[in-house]
């Protein structure tokens, strides 16, 4: 998991790619508090082969669950 709740673009980002290149996890929970964050990390992640689903849980906080296509 990767909590990335209070951090600015594109740090969020940045943790994100270092978790996709590090384990290549099949499925990885991403929590953020900014939906520019939840653009950029949606953005990135698709490019990498993983479908991305957003849930709003605490008024502008988001949970993201990429997983890696088939």
């Amino acid at each position: 998991m990767v909590d990335a709740r209070g951090l600015s673009c594109p740090v969020p980002v940045v943790m994100v790619q270092n978790a996709v290149k590090e384990s290549n996890p099949k499925e990885l929970e991403v929590l953020v508090d900014a939906k520019v964050c939840v653009e950029n990390i949606t953005r990135y992640a698709s490019s990498q082969g993983y479908e991305v689903d957003v849930k709003e849980v605490d008024g502008g906080e988001f949970s993201m669950t990429l997983k890696k296509k088939a």
